[in-house]
């Protein structure tokens, strides 16, 4: 591969290892102590804890869920999480969610533009160079997860325009504990986690491994291994360094296509393209450091690494013979789009305490700089040849990009605070494609994103918080050097209000958020400029509230409960002005009833996604057969119920089982090339035992 950064890169990383032995935690738990001390977790509050003034101090939305609703859920992939989030609308291609699909306040789910983290470093194989979907975060090492909207997420970026999702890894207790369970589908998943930590605490080290695999619904089978090394200590009294590895590879027989209309109204569930494979795998690494300046001051530092590959084994369709039989018919063509994404970075952050014009204030300064480089390269071969061929499109595909920004919370009053902050983005990307003579292209551009939020504690159960800020995207190198010629193209760029009310009152919790964003420059295709494909100016604009409610019922139940209403995400401008932006309903909603009794957790849980269009044109009619044209059409909305319940036999060992889609409720789950079924009613069982 042609990399700035070789493997050797990898192998240096590797070889530090050892030294971590005395290393300490990366935090999960979004207030640091010493045991907790760093820095990858965002500072978030929950809607489900209990009030208090250091944990409302976000000017924005947060919703923080816990290990133990990730226990109580027992999803098979972090997307059966934010499904069930207020804001976030998941368009599923299979059940365990293999690449990212959701979107949130109305953005498209097939296309994000939010920030996703783990730890608090950048998952999402290219932020600058694309693509933003091709690795997903598996939930089996998940201790939780934070969403945050609003202006709040201006301290990170890029792509924070919906917002950030932090996923949280587990740090393994000490001793060894195993997780097992089986399904429907022949699903089988084991995990082990082993830990040990130093009698003082002042060092641990762990390693999380699942293995997981099943023939899937509609025969999409995958296997799947993911193993992950953390290990951190405290090295001074005033500094604390955590390390993880982590390593995913995940064979998955999934595709672009789908069934056609007439099979999926017959009832007919079959892999429409069962020769296709997505082949994957990641290796990473993250070392963090935290130094106490003083009781006033911190300085944290994060470095990262990691290396995403990504080969997509497709065999062409004959789409004569596909219409004449109802379904696709596939010819001895076979094309690996086969891609690898590096990229490196390093981002600190100074915290300190300070005085501003004589009132109390809590400053943040950081930097970030990050490397991604892409290798791209297509291989034309026949089922003969078995995934070997020609490479008639080779692409390296790389930023360079640079961020600052500097926020302060001031203390006007004891109940009313005020945070003005502001992010510069800078960026440059190149393109070289090595089977056009090394033919090059080269872009750059720079984006200054101010805000200011604000908190008021009008009693001990309200809090009024708000803000207004900027958010981008950035166009990647496909869109940016569209013919090796530089578009000229700024960052999508939007301006993002939001207005709310949270808090608790004995049993009631509560949030209300109001939200408007103002996409005032979409990248859109056409340009007035005939030499040029893209142009800035394509305008979307959406508004809408979010809903959360839990209630303590008494007698061990328990309601919990939110809805998003989205009435208005359009398209402003362009070809399609006036058009509701695709896979973006106006309604979703989630209602669990919880029963807790001793030992016995039982869970009955509600999700309801209402209808939305497949393509930006609003077509209602999905198409019938295997010609050209747009793959869109109306899907019909639907509500899908669980139950999941769990039992702690002893101490050591718990037993716990679901049923998923409990009606067996059929429905359309999203569109590619033919249509994307829900997944049928199933079964799941399993065991959690600590030795």
């Amino acid at each position: 591969m042609q990399t700035r950064m070789s493997k050797l890169s990898f192998s240096i990383l590797l070889a530090t290892l050892p030294l971590a032995a005395h290393a300490q935690d990366q935090a999960s738990d979004p207030q640091p102590d010493a045991n907790h001390p760093l820095m990858p977790s965002i500072e978030v509050i929950s809607v489900k804890g209990q009030t208090a003034a250091h944990r409302f101090d976000e000017t924005g939305s947060v919703v923080l869920v816990t290990e133990q609703d990730i226990a109580r859920i027992q999803p098979l992939s972090t997307e059966d999480m934010l499904r069930r989030i207020p804001g976030i609308n998941v368009k599923s291609e299979e059940e365990t969610s293999v690449v990212a699909n959701f979107g949130l306040r109305g953005l498209s789910a097939s296309e994000s533009k939010s920030l996703i983290l783990e730890d608090g470093v950048p998952v999402a194989p290219g932020l600058f160079i694309g693509n933003d979907r091709y690795y997903n975060p598996r939930v089996q090492r998940m201790a939780g997860i934070e969403i945050l909207k609003g202006s709040s997420s201006l301290r990170y970026g890029p792509s924070t325009i919906g917002g950030v999702v932090n996923y949280q890894t587990k740090t393994p207790d000490d001793g060894v504990a195993l997780a097992a369970r089986v399904g429907s589908f022949d699903m089988r998943e084991v995990t082990v986690e082993a830990g040990n930590r130093t009698q003082s605490g002042d060092a641990f080290g762990g390693v999380i491994f699942t293995h997981a695999q099943s023939d899937g619904f509609m025969d999409k089978g995958y296997e799947m291994n993911d193993v992950m090394f953390k290990t951190g200590a405290r090295i001074s009294d005033n500094q604390r360094i955590g390390m993880k590895f982590s390593y995913h590879e995940n064979d998955a027989n999934i595709s672009y296509r789908g069934l056609f209309l007439d099979a999926y109204l017959a009832g007919e569930r079959y892999n429409p393209a069962p020769d296709d494979y997505y082949l994957q795998d990641r290796v990473a690494f993250d070392a963090n450091h935290e130094l106490i300046i003083s009781p006033s001051m911190t300085l944290k530092t994060l470095v990262y690494w990691s290396d995403v590959s990504r080969d997509y084994w497709r065999y062409d369709v004959d789409t004569a013979a596909s219409e004449a039989a109802g379904r696709w018919v596939y010819t001895d063509n076979l094309v690996g789009n086969n891609r690898s994404f590096e990229r490196f970075g390093v981002e600190s952050r100074l915290l300190f305490d300070n005085d501003l014009f004589g009132l109390v204030a809590s400053s943040e300064i950081g930097f970030r700089y990050m490397t991604e480089e892409s290798d791209d390269r297509r291989i034309r071969a026949t089922r003969e040849q078995d995934r070997t061929g020609l490479n008639d499109r080779h692409r390296i595909d790389s930023a360079d990009s640079y961020a600052v920004h500097a926020q302060t919370r001031v203390g006007l009053t004891d109940r009313l605070s005020v945070t003005p902050g502001i992010r510069v983005e800078s960026y440059q990307q190149s393109q070289v494609v090595l089977t056009d003579s090394n033919a090059t292209a080269k872009t750059s551009n720079t984006e200054y994103l101010p805000g200011v939020g604000f908190t008021f504690d009008a009693n001990p159960a309200t809090q009024f918080y708000g803000g207004v800020y900027r958010a981008f995207s950035p166009a990647t190198n496909g869109v940016a050097l569209d013919g090796l010629m530089d578009q000229n193209l700024d960052g999508e760029r939007s301006n993002n209000f939001e207005l709310g009310v949270r808090g608790s009152l004995d049993r009631l919790r509560y949030e209300v958020a109001a939200f408007y964003m103002d996409f005032g420059n979409q990248v859109v295709t056409g340009n007035t400029d005939p030499n040029l494909s893209q142009s800035n100016g394509g305008e979307t604009e959406h508004y809408g509230m979010e809903f959360l409610l839990g209630y303590d019922l008494g007698r061990g139940f328990d309601i919990d409960a939110n809805a998003t209403w989205v009435p208005k995400s359009e398209f402003q401008s362009g070809e399609f002005a006036g058009n509701r932006l695709p896979y973006a309903p106006k309604l979703t909603a989630n209602l669990a009833l919880n029963y807790n009794f001793e030992n016995l957790t039982t869970s009955f849980i509600a999700h309801h996604r209402g209808e939305q269009f497949g393509d930006p044109s609003n077509q209602v009619d999905i198409p019938a057969g295997a010609g050209g044209g747009i793959w869109g059409g109306l899907l019909p909305s639907y509500t899908v119920y669980d139950i999941t319940t769990q039992y702690a036999v002893t101490s050591q060992m718990t037993v716990f089982g679901s049923i998923k889609n409990l009606t067996d409720k059929d429905y359309i789950a999203g569109l590619r090339q033919g249509i994307y079924v829900g997944p049928e009613r199933s079964f799941e069982v399993g065991v959690r035992y600590r030795f």
